[in-house]
Formats: C-alpha cells, sequence, structure tokens
C-alpha cells in the first residue's frame, strides 16, 4: 500500500498529552504527518535502527528504554529499535537484542508503551547477521570473536567470509533456511504481541538477507543461488512468514543496500527490480533506502545526503514509499528531500545521536508550530 498525506494546514493538530496546539498555514513538509496501513506518523522523521551493543542475553534493559523514550520525548514521529534478532546465533554481538524469546517480548512491551504514550509510532528492526554475526561490540575492536572468548559459529548463505582470516560461515542447508524463514515469523508474532506499529525487516549492510541477494556472497548453486530470481527467493519468503504473523493493518518496510559499491555486486537495476516486484506483491509499505556493508573493498563517496538518490529514484520507477538515510543533518536539507518529493520519510542516525530533541530544535528553524513536551515547555525558548 502506498503512504499517504494527512492534510496538516486547517485543523488543530493534537499534542503527545491530547493538548491541541494551532498549526499555520504552510506547514513544512517535514513535519506533515504520513499514514500507512492504519498508523499515522506525526511527521516524517524517523529514528534510524541503530545497535547500542547493551542487550543482556538479547534482553533489552534500562539503557534502550532511556535511549528510545529520549528520542521519543525529542519529537521523532518514529522510534525504531536496533537490529533485533531471530535467534541467539543472529546476533551481531553478544550485546544485540532478539525477538527469539517471551522474555525479549515482554521487555520490550515496556519500552514500546513508553514510545508511544510520548506521540511517536513504535518500529522494530528484525534481521539476521549471518556472517558478520560473534563479533565485539565497537568500543571493544569490533573483531570477531573466537569461540573461547564467547563466540560462535556463523551461517550465511554461502561458505564466504567476510574478512579474510575470520571462520568460515557454515553454507545454509535448506532445512536451516527454512527453520530461519520461521524464525522471522516467530520474532514477528512477539512484535506484534509487544505492540509494535511498525516492523522493519533489515535487508542490508552486508547482513544475512543481503548475503541472499548479493552475488559476492552468494554462490549457491540450489533454488536459492544463481539466478536474480533464485537469489531473492530467501527475502521472498521472509516476507510472507512476517507477513503470516503480523497483522495486515500494520506496516512492513524493507532496508535494502541499494548497490554494493564493488563491481560484480548488486546494482541499482538490481534493487529496482526487486522493489517492483515488492511493491507489485502489496506486502511491503516502504523502502528504507541505503546502500553497501557487504564487501570490505567498497569504496562510498560520502557527502551530506550521498544516499537520496536512491530513495527518489525508486520513488519514482516504482511508486513505492521510500526513506531516505545517510549525512542528513540538516532541517534544511531534510525539508528539501520530502519537500520535493525524492522520499518519504527522512530516517536518521548520527544526528539524532548528537541530538535526542534534533526534531524540536529542527521545527523551530523551519518555524513550524508543533507542541513540546509540556515538562520542557520553559526550554523552548531559545
Amino acid at each position: 500500500m502506498t503512504a499517504h498525506t494527512t492534510t496538516a494546514a486547517a485543523a488543530p493538530a493534537p499534542a503527545a498529552d491530547g493538548r491541541k496546539i494551532h498549526q499555520r498555514d504552510g506547514m513544512p513538509h517535514l513535519f506533515r504527518p504520513i499514514s500507512f496501513r492504519s498508523v499515522t506518523a506525526r511527521n516524517r522523521i524517523m529514528v534510524s535502527p541503530m545497535c547500542q551493543y547493551s542487550a543482556i542475553d538479547g534482553v533489552p534493559n534500562d539503557w534502550h528504554l532511556q535511549h528510545l523514550g529520549s528520542r521519543a520525548a525529542g519529537g521523532a514521529g518514529i522510534v525504531c529499535v536496533e537490529a533485533t534478532n531471530t535467534e541467539a546465533r543472529g546476533r551481531i554481538s553478544p550485546g544485540c537484542p532478539g525477538l527469539w524469546n517471551d522474555v525479549q517480548r515482554d521487555a520490550f512491551a515496556r519500552i514500546v508503551t513508553l514510545i508511544k504514550s510520548l506521540g511517536a509510532l513504535a518500529a522494530v528492526q528484525i534481521g539476521h547477521a549471518g556472517r558478520k554475526g560473534s563479533s565485539a561490540a565497537p568500543w571493544n575492536g569490533g573483531k570477531q570473536l573466537a569461540l573461547a572468548d564467547g563466540g560462535w559459529e556463523n551461517v550465511s548463505a554461502s561458505a564466504l567470509s567476510f574478512n579474510e582470516g575470520q571462520r568460515p560461515p557454515q553454507a545454509m542447508d535448506t532445512a536451516t533456511v527454512q527453520a530461519t524463514v520461521a524464525g522471522f515469523a516467530a520474532s514477528a508474532r512477539r512484535a506484534h504481541e509487544a505492540g509494535f506499529d511498525i516492523i522493519e525487516l533489515h535487508g542490508a549492510h552486508g547482513y544475512l538477507i543481503h548475503q541472499f541477494l548479493s552475488p559476492l556472497s552468494n554462490q549457491r548453486n540450489d533454488q536459492y543461488g544463481g539466478s536474480f530470481e533464485n537469489r531473492i527467493r530467501f527475502l521472498l519468503e521472509v516476507i510472507d512468514a512476517t507477513r503470516s504473523e503480523w497483522p495486515e493493518d500494520k506496516p512492513l518496510f524493507v532496508r535494502l543496500s541499494c548497490v554494493d559499491w564493488v563491481e560484480g555486486g548488486i546494482t541499482f537495476d538490481d534493487t529496482a527490480k526487486l522493489v517492483q516486484l515488492l511493491k507489485d506483491g502489496g506486502k511491503v509499505d516502504l523502502i528504507d533506502a541505503s546502500s553497501g556493508g557487504l564487501d570490505p573493498r567498497q569504496k562510498i563517496p560520502l557527502f551530506p545526503g550521498y544516499q537520496t538518490h536512491f530513495a527518489r529514484d525508486l520513488k519514482q520507477r516504482t511508486g513505492i514509499a521510500t526513506g531516505a538515510v545517510g549525512m542528513i543533518s540538516s532541517p534544511d536539507l531534510a525539508e528539501h528531500i520530502v519537500a520535493s518529493g525524492q522520499a518519504d520519510l527522512i530516517i536518521m542516525a548520527r544526528a539524532l545521536l548528537n541530538d535526542p530533541y534534533w526534531p524540536l530544535h529542527a521545527a523551530k528553524v523551519l518555524k513550524a508550530k508543533i507542541a513540546w513536551p509540556p515538562q520542557y515547555e520553559r526550554g523552548d525558548v531559545f
């Protein structure tokens, strides 16, 4: 289903606590509501799923509560939980959260309640690290953990390591593929039970779904490898399985690496072809358009908004809603991207780590009249 905009000029908009504020005509596009299926975000700012490496046995804790709650209080429209894994060996690091058991689900329910009470939609990114799992946290070097140091054996589409010198992953047989697909379905069910509004599937940055999609990491000769149609099969099965446990009236996003930035890898034409199939299938509501992460040989040109053209071109070619991500920190740039129709959402990472209240401050720059949390209204003077 295609996202649609809710007009924000005429009627007063509700604040997080039920109060109403009067908005002037000409509300900046960045702060206009947007709807996906049955849910409506108060603006076009989404907190990107950012790993915190701070869970215990896959269970989120008070760090996650304050980290995600502060971004909701800061005015974001959608707050997305970091990559949350379908099984223990699917974690990037021992500190990554999961949704493979009910204890994790119940811990997330508390966080979801807080996010939604502060006026944001609660989203969760569900994924599996594949061959990039069993890694130390970045502040501990980020390298693959030895088995003696708490590491584990990884799985992937093929027995190809991400980096030279690493333990190669185990190539997944058909039974393992099917069990992994079922794991996505079970995690989707728990996400619904925890009260999440949106699921995003992590098909980017070199993690398991991406490992199946790219010919650089997928050298299988069965129904999951070789041709384009075979390499996308795992993702399509994951989408179907997720939808089987995720209500029809709740949106499903997919994050994709639109190109691998390495010769012989995924091209934008490959991604556009895949996204057209997803759009036509009617089960995916938005593409979070990122890139890279599969191969350390990648060479990515970095500049503000460097990936925005992927969101723009996918939107133009397929008609699907898109999110732009990557070095977008200026309110004027974010407004320009949405106002010019290049993307439907601005998905922000580092800027929101630097300033949890970026949306409130951006609203002032763009002269958008929005409500602050009443506890913070005395700060709305600068």
